[in-house]
């Protein structure tokens, strides 16, 4: 496209992303005063919607808009779509009706009407506080006693003593609140970028940065919103430290505020949404099938609650989350058959909404797809969709993932016969691993496994297999090694190739066995 700057990118998404009743919204919001109607913007407006690309030239003559002027008709035209927006009665969330009448009441304390002005006040803090939006509750009280303060009320004698002790409490669980969401977001950041713990160093030194960092509370004082950010940072720091008892236990707290709190689902839905994903991805790291699939008819349900709702940023989270989640049942299952209509679901809707989905998330679902192809033993396209993984530039990409694709790559290309190659790509898999320092024990065995493949008689493998498989069943129970084993089950792989049996095979046994366990 011709001519593109950031301005033009954000109009043009903006303009896209609105449905039709959106687009009618606006039409009316803006006819609503007739010297609008041949406005430039409106001009504007119409042919950005038809447009299937921008061409600034076609805008330029049919608009009647000069070079000069067309970047502040832009702007005016951007300006205004978010205000049409923001009256629309399907986005009017609690938060912007609440900024709107403490908006009201600024005005009404401009015009000297302070008794309106306060009892308005009043209102919208009850509101507020009942809400969990206390940032605007604090701004409430700034301006109540700002009226206080200037002695035209005659308030009551104790207004003051209220006024300041209700401040007090706020300023105490703003800063608790503000600390809380810091650690959750520092987790979170850190899980990203690293994943789980490698070593005991990593793990005591996240456990040292994480409990230094928490801040001193009264449980007891602590409300939704607090509680939110403390469940939050406590499930980061559990996934990180690969304690997944304890992150499906914060999960499930998550979870349970809301489920006391019905009235706040409407106001956080991403965080309830969030929430149940997050019990879900506990349980399959805890290989708890039936719970597991539970949980996935009880959240795709949740999804259809007329409280969840239907805008872009849910719609991009539910397709997220779900599909996912079905995916990992899959795994959890070891059923690798007959999953085309879900495979292709998901390569439409990535499509779909590939500009409303961030690259980590992209390849996360690119990796589970590999392993999907890996376990229904259609090594080309678990190779293919490695690929997009390996030679992506993307700086978002969680680095144990991207290592683990080299991994699985190695694998997929072995058991494809493509044995000209795996030289090579053992040697760049080594190099790329000990550049990320994440060349562990299990990769070693596996790396060093395939490097000598070709010196390997063909009457030996079977028992190279064997040997592989001993040093691995050992390193599984090392609780800095067992990583390896969340994204790819390699001892299944391996005794398939020693039982010449499928691995889809192997690892259903393996799920008849553990859940006979779990029965006892």
């Amino acid at each position: 496209m011709k001519n593109r700057n950031i301005l033009t990118d954000n109009l043009w998404a903006l303009i896209k992303s609105l449905t039709a009743s959106e687009k009618r919204q606006f039409s009316v919001y803006v006819g609503r005063i007739s010297a609008n109607s041949d406005s430039k913007f409106i001009a504007l407006f119409k042919v950005l919607s038809l447009q299937k690309e921008y061409n600034e030239e076609a805008i330029l003559k049919s608009t009647g808009i000069s070079k000069e002027q067309l970047s502040n008709v832009k702007a005016h035209l951007y300006n205004q779509v978010l205000t049409s927006l923001r009256l629309n009665p399907s986005k009017r969330n609690i938060p912007l009706q609440l900024r709107e009448q403490f908006d009201f009441a600024m005005i009404l304390y401009r015009k000297g009407l302070y008794q309106q002005c306060l009892k308005l006040l009043d209102k919208v803090k009850t509101q507020a506080i009942a809400f969990e939006e206390k940032n605007i509750g604090y701004e409430i009280l700034d301006l109540e006693k700002i009226i206080e303060s200037q002695y035209i009320t005659r308030s009551r004698n104790n207004r003051a003593d209220l006024l300041i002790a209700q401040t007090n409490e706020l300023t105490y669980l703003n800063n608790i609140a503000s600390q809380l969401s810091n650690l959750a977001l520092d987790m979170y950041n850190t899980f990203l970028k690293n994943g789980y713990a490698r070593t005991d160093g990593e793990t005591q030194a996240v456990s040292k940065h994480f409990f230094k960092n928490l801040p001193d509370f009264d449980a007891e004082k602590l409300g939704f919103r607090e509680k939110l950010w403390l469940y939050q940072a406590y499930l980061w720091y559990s996934f990180i430290t690969q304690d997944f008892v304890a992150s499906y236990r914060y999960a499930i707290r998550w979870v349970g505020l809301f489920e006391k709190n019905t009235h706040l689902i409407a106001v956080h839905p991403v965080f309830y949404i969030k929430g149940n994903h997050y019990v879900l991805e506990s349980l399959y790291y805890l290989n708890r099938v039936a719970q597991f699939e539970q949980a996935l008819d009880q959240f795709e349900h949740i999804m259809s609650n007329e409280q969840i709702p239907e805008d872009d940023n849910i719609i991009v989270l539910s397709f997220l989350y779900i599909y996912s989640n079905r995916l990992n049942l899959r795994f959890m299952k070891a059923d690798f058959s007959g999953g085309e209509e879900l495979l292709d679901t998901i390569h439409k809707k990535l499509d779909r909404y590939k500009d409303k989905i961030d690259e980590h998330h992209i390849m996360v679902l690119y990796y589970k797809i590999a392993c999907y192809h890996f376990g229904a033993v259609e090594y080309a396209k678990c190779i293919f969709y490695l690929k997009k993984i390996i030679n992506s530039k993307t700086t978002q990409i969680r680095e144990d993932l991207m290592c683990f694709a080299h991994v699985l790559n190695l694998a997929a290309h072995y058991q494809a016969g493509l044995d000209f190659r795996l030289e090579a790509l053992v040697r760049s898999t080594y190099n790329f691993l000990i550049k990320m320092n994440d060349l562990h024990e299990v990769q070693k065995a596996l790396i060093g496994f395939l490097r000598n493949m070709s010196n390997i008689s063909p009457l030996r493998i079977k028992a190279e297999f064997k040997k592989l498989h001993a040093t691995l069943s050992l390193l599984e129970k090392d609780p800095f090694e067992r990583r390896a084993f969340l994204y790819l089950d390699l001892l299944s792989w391996l005794e398939s190739n020693i039982q010449d049996r499928p691995i889809a095979q192997i690892m259903a046994e393996k799920l008849k066995k553990n859940q006979q366990r779990q029965l006892l």
